[in-house]
């Protein structure tokens, strides 16, 4: 994120877009809804479902999945054709302007309604909305990512803030929300296959020389390693033998899960280290039981690059351990001492080896509670907002990006658009909400939402179950009858194993970062006693 959470409710304009904020990110969710109501912030919610923010929107704009690109393409048309471009910022930040303005005249309102379905009137009342603002920002997630253009996503993203100058000031940006908890902790520490901590590349002889004499080793890898779905597909060519899995449950997360459950049986030896037995865990040679975040000291980094402190509050129970306890014991059975592990140890490390957390340490967090990256002295305060003067690469740059459509369209076989994501009650593969009692009785099973138009078509009423299938698996789920969701557009929450809707999601993945196209699939429902002539899959 380029600037803070509070930040959010100074915006006078704010766009969501691939973000269902209020049930996957309910905090957040709080902070915009306040901006609405207290601050009279303009609210345009990009959304093919009708999620509970849009009842708070300005404006909600309904397009299709997998077009967000066209959709903001178009809305910069605008901007550009109508004088609403913040020209002294393009003017004295930015460059590659020119080439960008190119590929933009060629997205006029009309030709971007042909694509994401989106009323011309609509596209320009948002462009307006949002370019007239003075400040406005912008808020994303993983309807945004999760695309097999993901990147394409996001460049228009930073496209469009450039381009209305709501870079680097108070209540606006570009503000990713992240998928867990410690996703932007993990990343900051290396947890890329191309980075060591502080995005210090894998291939940069002097990052490596730095990490080899640090950690005592002659020799660290020189080429990036493989991403999540390269390993899986490595691993059911044989090419990967031994997999080790913390704080996963890629059985209910990854797209088409009898590829997934086809790799991981044909690995030599599994380990899993985690809190509980889960879905992924089941097909482990061993499994560690991990402590949870009450059990263990620390740090979190969440998604506004907020570095703050977790306390122990519990033991943990029987066997668990933390995990650092957990690598550092695995290590030295490989024959490598990782010395003091505690965590303020640990932290003085980072701080001594990443950049932009030279300037964090346990004494300043408890003293201050908090502090943002980059923070690059003891002295320094932190970073609430990035950009402010200048970017990190000094100019921004304009990437013009010509739409492209998802890998997997509907045609008759498969006529339905299937897009999946959460709800409120569960988290992510549920493997520690779905073992609550009282968020059980409350959500007990997953359910396909279908428009009235389709339930009518295919005979289908709210309550009864049926068959949900794509080219690669099929699911047993109930059908939830909502004009929430549009005509042609089916959705599914992912957090159920026994009915898992990733086992019906698209491997086609971005070139770039390698992340799988979970948000368009093509699909169909079969309804009635032919339902039962399919084979169902379940985590």
């Amino acid at each position: 994120m380029t600037n803070s959470l509070e930040d959010l409710e100074q915006a006078a304009c704010i766009l969501v877009i691939g973000s269902n904020t209020t049930e996957a990110h309910p905090i957040v969710g709080l902070r915009i809804k306040k901006a609405v109501m207290k601050n009279d912030c303009k609210l345009i919610v990009a959304e093919p479902r009708r999620i509970r923010l849009c009842y708070y929107a300005d404006q909600w704009i309904r397009q299709m999945p997998g077009t967000d690109v066209a959709l903001l393409n178009g809305m910069m048309n605008v901007i550009l054709s109508e004088g609403l471009a913040d020209e002294e910022f393009i003017r004295e930040r930015t460059e590659g302007f020119e080439e960008f303005k190119k590929i933009i005249e060629q997205y006029p309102p009309e030709r971007a309604t042909e694509i994401c379905g989106v009323r011309p009137e609509e596209i320009r009342r948002a462009a307006r909305t949002f370019a007239s603002a003075p400040s406005a920002a912008i808020v994303y997630a993983m309807g945004i990512t999760q695309h097999s253009h993901g990147v394409d996503n996001v460049i228009s993203l930073a496209n469009l803030a450039m381009l209305t100058g709501n870079v680097g000031k108070v209540g606006a940006g570009v503000n990713p929300l992240r998928g867990q908890n410690n996703v932007q902790g993990a990343c900051d520490m290396g947890c890329l296959p191309n980075v060591f901590p502080g995005y210090q590349a894998v291939t940069d002889s002097q990052a490596r020389e730095k990490f080899e004499r640090a950690w005592g080793v002659e020799r660290l890898p020189e080429t990036p390693g493989l991403t999540l779905m390269e390993m899986t597909d490595a691993a059911s060519r044989g090419e990967v033998e031994v997999l080790y899995i913390m704080g996963e449950n890629p059985v209910i997360s990854d797209p088409d899960v009898a590829h997934l459950k086809e790799a991981l049986e044909g690995l030599n030896f599994l380990v899993v280290q985690d809190i509980f037995l889960t879905e992924t865990a089941a097909y482990a040679d061993v499994v560690l039981p991990a402590a949870s975040f009450a059990e263990k000291e620390g740090t979190f980094t969440n998604t506004d690059r907020r570095v703050q402190r977790v306390r122990k509050a519990v033991e943990p129970p029987g066997e668990a351990r933390e995990d650092s306890w957990i690598i550092a014991q695995v290590a030295a059975r490989m024959g490598y001492n990782m010395g003091d592990i505690s965590a303020p140890s640990v932290m003085e490390e980072i701080a001594g080896l990443t950049p932009s957390y030279a300037g964090i340490s346990y004494r300043r967090l408890e003293e201050l509670g908090e502090l943002r990256w980059p923070c690059p002295s003891p002295d320094h305060p932190g970073t609430p907002i990035l950009h402010v003067e200048k970017f990190t690469r000094g100019k921004g740059k304009f990437s013009p990006v010509e739409y492209r459509p998802p890998a997997e369209v509907p045609d008759d076989e498969y006529p339905l658009i299937l897009t999946t994501g959460r709800v409120l009650l569960h988290y992510h593969t549920g493997s520690m909400t779905r073992r609550v009692q009282a968020l059980h009785e409350l959500d007990p099973e997953n359910q396909v939402w279908v428009n009235p138009a389709d339930a009518g078509r295919l005979g289908i009423q709210s309550g009864e179950e049926v068959g949900v299938e794509s080219r690669r698996a099929a699911i047993k789920v109930r059908a939830k009858v909502t004009e929430r969701v549009p005509k042609g557009i089916v959705f599914i929450p992912f957090h159920f194993g026994e009915s898992p809707a990733n086992a019906l999601t698209n491997t086609a993945l971005d070139p770039v970062a390698k992340i799988p196209e979970l948000k368009v699939a093509a699909v169909r429902i079969i309804a009635g006693p032919d339902k039962d002539k399919l084979s169902f899959v379940r985590a």
